[in-house]
């Protein structure tokens, strides 16, 4: 995206000025610009300064390649950290799994049965009331 890289080295007051002269001359296309900034978090970086409003774009980061802090012990402690609670959540997507597939079995089972055990249906034409 050429033109939001040219906007960004121009800070907000570009952002501001394009949305404003979109509204003026099509306003769907201002909503979706303003729409855009919002989703983005360009809208609440702006006070941050244009470095950090870069780096903040509405796109995820590799928490192992993150900006240090300065304390080389805080920081082994955080990527450890971080590193344990991916494997802990992967472990609980797993149970979440099973957990579901043990309910699915449930359900089935119990369906299963019922329809074995369900009354078999009436053989040959119901009488009609009118004979």
């Amino acid at each position: 995206m050429d033109i939001v890289n040219k906007l960004d080295e121009h800070g907000k007051g570009a952002w501001i000025g394009v949305m404003i002269l979109s509204f003026i001359l099509f306003w769907p296309a201002g909503l979706a610009i303003l729409a855009y900034l919002s989703w983005s978090g360009r809208m609440k970086c702006w006070k941050m300064g244009r470095r950090k409003w870069r780096n903040h774009g509405g796109h995820h980061h590799n928490h192992y390649n993150a900006a240090t802090s300065g304390n080389a012990a805080f920081d082994d402690y955080r990527q450890e950290t971080l590193k344990r609670l991916e494997e802990e959540q992967v472990e609980f997507e797993g149970y979440l799994e099973r957990l579901r597939q043990a309910k699915d079995k449930s359900e089935f089972d119990q369906f299963m049965d019922d329809r074995r055990n369900a009354p078999p249906p009436p053989e040959g034409p119901e009488p009609s009331a009118n004979a």
